[in-house]
């Protein structure tokens, strides 16, 4: 009902009194004798107090009792609202009167004193935790044979059951995998304890991720170079939008989460496999984060086989920072794959192991880079609460762009363990740590995984230790790397000139045995006052035995890319037209000589932002 038919109730109310009073005074009933009625004379100088009374989400709620005390004790009224939530006290003496109101599915709750004035009405709208209004003509026409059902059960007959939550499960579930305990304290997985929301059909994911961050090489360009995490310096970006979910019913599963903010534009520069045949993969696929789809099987504790792109866990740290100790990784987490393109199937023949095979297109990669598939897995084992163990194994494919001959071994494994526990604690209630240690090579095609010659190789290692404080309210991480790469097949390029993984840069060259060795440390803080919500600030120092990090200068050309990134540029900032040296220099003789961008061999850096995850 709105304002105006509430105004109506309202001065009916007034009105019946003011003609009754106005009777009472009438010359025919002084004649007849009748004494004038103190009460009915009383009424015109009453007041009413109207209102609505509806739930949290703003429908009416019928058939609550509405009670009204005058402050003195001089009265007491009391109705009930109607189907559309409307309600009205009349005939209330002036004054101040206390109200409290409540239905058969809540508790009695007090309202703040109301003022009546006399001949006039007073609105108070009235709200009430309660599920839902009174019913509707649909559940008016439920059977007759249900007619003592609750309003919600009533209700849940009109929604289809895969919108239902889904069944509550046993106090502890030692059928669904690794539902035995609580995981949330790992790097690399959410925090989150329960989703917000969730139906047998659908579980959203929401995912927001903003920051601020200063490397204080000061780059003019305000381009970072060298991570998978931060991209720009001395400005307020967005990381990472992303909305999707897991679509599960009838033992079909699909899963979907698309992408916004910079990772949308950063993840597929970092993939050259865009470069092999045409249609635009980068563009594509540059929205999606992860979008497969597959089928559950009832075998011991679960056969899952997914077809899509999915999220790779080389590497320990999650690809999506809400669920990581740090906000920027380690080396060895950075330059492994995030991503993957194929088939993938998960094996649990107990509810703490997991047997993972993948076919897949190839390391990081949207397609395949020359004539064969790659083929890895994952052995996860989780044995108690407080420990996990991870393998990841990867072959088997020939993974460089104009290396048909090449193919690429890696191996990523990691533990992690939680040494301390004490729920509730205000001091340390929790500390854990981690260890990966990753090792890889190519071969073929005169590239060796050994020697100094043609060498093309890869040597990792990282470990963090995090502390959590006040009952998880806050958490400190310290931890770092130390990678080798001979070949550099796996350093992240930087993005000299627009460079991508694609077109390669003169300025970074990535050949068989040039080496490239370089570690870096972190010091993290983070403030947790709700699972779906982390503060953190972050302070990072990295170093490579190589000119590798934006410097002031920066790493774009005199006026802007001039999109030939694979050639040499003029100071002038027109390109080179070749990614010779001495032919550069010939080039750009009369253009002020070959611009070369600041590069630096360290680099320090302060962050902070905001992650959430729905």
């Amino acid at each position: 009902m709105n304002t105006n038919a509430l105004s109506l109730v309202a001065c009916a109310h007034l009105l019946f009194a003011t003609n009754l009073a106005h009777a009472a005074r009438s010359p025919a009933l002084r004649a007849a004798g009748a004494q004038e009625p103190a009460a009915e004379l009383h009424k015109v100088s009453n007041g009413v107090i109207v209102g609505i009374v509806s739930n949290a989400a703003k429908l009416p709620v019928a058939h609550a009792t509405v009670t009204a005390v005058r402050a003195d004790g001089g009265g007491i009224r009391a109705t009930i609202s109607g189907s559309d939530g409307v309600y009205s006290l009349a005939d209330l003496a002036p004054g101040i009167w206390s109200l409290s109101a409540q239905t058969d599915r809540s508790s009695d709750i007090a309202l703040p004193p109301v003022l009546v004035t006399a001949g006039k009405a007073t609105r108070l709208d009235i709200v009430i935790n309660v599920p839902a209004a009174a019913p509707g003509p649909a559940l008016a026409a439920l059977p007759a044979a249900a007619p003592d059902l609750s309003y919600r059960e009533k209700l849940s007959q009109f929604i289809p059951d895969a919108l239902h939550k889904p069944d509550p499960g046993p106090a502890v579930d030692n059928e669904t995998p690794f539902a035995f305990g609580d995981f949330s304290w790992l790097n690399g997985s959410p925090r989150n304890k329960a989703p917000v929301f969730d139906t047998k059909f659908f579980t959203p994911d929401i995912r927001l991720d903003a920051h601020y961050m200063q490397n204080f090489n000061g780059p003019k360009d305000h381009t970072i170079v060298g991570s998978s995490e931060s991209f720009r310096s001395g400005e307020f970006q967005v990381e990472q939008i992303s909305v999707g979910g897991d679509f599960h019913y009838d033992n079909v599963r699909a899963r979907i989460l698309y992408m916004s903010g910079l990772f949308a534009t950063t993840t597929p520069r970092n993939d050259a496999s865009s470069a092999v045949g045409q249609w635009d993969l980068s563009d594509a696929y540059r929205y999606v984060s992860e979008a497969n789809a597959g089928y559950h099987f009832d075998v011991n504790h679960g056969l899952n086989i997914d077809a899509g792109i999915f999220v790779s866990y080389i590497g320990l740290f999650s690809y999506y920072n809400f669920d990581n100790w740090t906000y920027q990784p380690s080396f060895v987490s950075s330059n492994t794959p995030w991503f993957f393109n194929g088939l993938r199937i998960q094996w649990f023949p107990t509810n703490r192991l997991k047997i993972e095979p993948w076919i897949i297109n190839g390391w990081q990669s949207y397609a395949k880079f020359n004539g064969k598939l790659g083929f890895g897995g994952q052995i996860l084992y989780q044995p108690t609460e407080n420990l996990k163990l991870v393998f990841n194994n990867y072959g088997v494919d020939t993974d460089n762009l104009g290396l048909p001959h090449t193919t690429r071994y890696h191996t990523d494994d990691s533990i992690e363990y939680k040494y301390f526990s004490s729920p509730g604690n205000s001091g340390i209630s929790k500390a854990a740590f981690s260890l990966t240690i990753d090792a890889g090579c190519q071969s073929g095609g005169g590239i060796h995984c050994t020697g100094s010659e043609n060498q093309s190789a890869f040597f990792g290692i990282m470990g963090y230790n995090r502390f959590w404080f006040h009952d998880d309210l806050f958490a400190i991480t310290v931890g770092g790397g130390w990678m080798s790469n001979p070949g550099r097949y796996l350093t992240l390029l930087p993005p000299i000139n627009g460079a991508t993984a694609a077109s390669g840069t003169p300025y970074f060259t990535e050949n068989p045995g040039q080496v490239a060795k370089q570690w870096d440390s972190t010091l993290n803080f983070q403030f947790m006052p709700k699972q779906w919500i982390t503060w953190w600030s972050e302070l990072g120092f990295r170093h490579s035995n190589l000119l590798y990090f934006a410097g002031e200068g920066g790493v774009t050309p005199p006026g802007g890319n001039n999109g030939s990134p694979q050639n040499y540029t003029c100071n002038s900032g027109g390109s080179a037209g070749t990614n010779d040296p001495n032919a550069a220099a010939a080039a750009c003789s009369n253009q002020g000589g070959v611009w070369f961008p600041d590069l630096r061999t360290r680099q320090l850096m302060l962050s902070a932002g905001v992650l959430v995850k729905f």
